[in-house]
């Protein structure tokens, strides 16, 4: 007879099914399929146990497996640790399994097998699935600082250790908020929707109500975790000093403008080189003379014809 069990630091319950195998009697029998819930904390080791009873076969050979993902490689095969858990595994008592340092990437079915020649039923086995959760760290937390009434605001919270994954909760000066504020009518000044799966707060308007400390915890079947407590300030905005600044900054717009127009008339900007280096007379060209008059105070061209 072969049966299986798990042993290990707070190894949880230990639960099955009757498994599949031939309904005669024989030497060895398939007692159950157990299944294995581990909680990582600080744990150094699990042993995955494979017990024989009332074989006749002195030296029965003994092979673990391992099946994750829909895919079946070696644990223990040939006499030695094969695949990922060469350097984390050994056998105990020639049967049982004991794996060292165990992660969450170990959640798999192990199957033992054993091949009894001198046995009416010379093969058995018997499965064992193990489930390593590990508990959830402290959330990364955002929270806005402060939010203008009626507009919308979005809280998140993350973690990515905790294994099976964590739902969240969200905590309003230690109050419990709803999914569906409307479900509450505690909360009917509020308009949020709280997401359990991703972890996001999300209000559509704010309102004065909402001002407070909030925190997000972090479950599983394994713990909890929280982040610290993050004040979010719900304020009104002032009209009045909105349209009093947007007057001052039109104001000193038309201040600066009035100057550089007032400027350029007095001749501020206007270029006074005009020298005897800078004026030059135009060209005189053949065949015309230049005459000045003092009743016309100007000049003035007179042609002369050459015959």
């Amino acid at each position: 007879m072969v049966t299986g069990a798990g042993a290990g630091p707070r190894a949880g319950r230990v639960r099955g099914e009757r498994a599949r195998g031939p309904s005669a009697a024989l030497d060895m029998a398939l007692r159950r399929r157990p299944s294995l819930v581990l909680l990582l904390l600080v744990v150094r080791g699990v042993e995955l146990s494979c017990i024989i009873t009332d074989s006749q076969t002195n030296d029965p050979r003994i092979e673990w497996k391992k099946i994750q993902d829909e895919q079946t490689t070696y644990v223990f095969f040939d006499n030695k640790i094969q695949g990922d858990l060469t350097d984390r595994a050994e056998l105990l008592g020639k049967t049982s399994l004991k794996i060292w340092n165990v992660t969450r990437t170990d959640s798999a079915l192990y199957r033992c097998e054993v091949v009894a020649r001198n046995d009416r039923k010379e093969i058995d086995e018997i499965v064992i699935e193990l489930t390593v959760q590990v508990k959830p760290v402290a959330p990364v937390c955002r929270v806005p600082r402060a939010v203008p009434v009626g507009k919308a605001a979005t809280l998140s919270c993350q973690e990515g250790e905790g294994f099976p994954r964590p739902h969240y909760s969200w905590y309003r000066n230690d109050v419990p908020l709803p999914t569906d504020s409307r479900a509450n009518p505690r909360f009917r000044n509020s308009s949020f929707v709280l997401n359990p799966e991703t972890g996001t707060l999300v209000f559509s308007a704010v309102h004065k109500e909402d001002s407070g400390q909030y925190y997000c915890i972090a479950s599983n079947d394994a713990g909890s975790a929280r982040c610290e407590e993050q004040d979010m300030e719900v304020y009104d905005l002032n009209i009045g000093g909105i349209i009093g600044g947007v007057l001052v900054v039109l104001t000193v717009l038309a201040l600066i403008t009035g100057g550089i127009c007032c400027a350029y008339r007095r001749g501020y900007f206007i270029s006074h080189n005009r020298n005897g280096e800078s004026y030059k007379n135009p060209g005189k060209p053949d065949g015309v003379n230049y005459i000045r008059t003092d009743e016309e105070g100007d000049f003035r061209h007179k042609s002369s014809f050459v015959i």
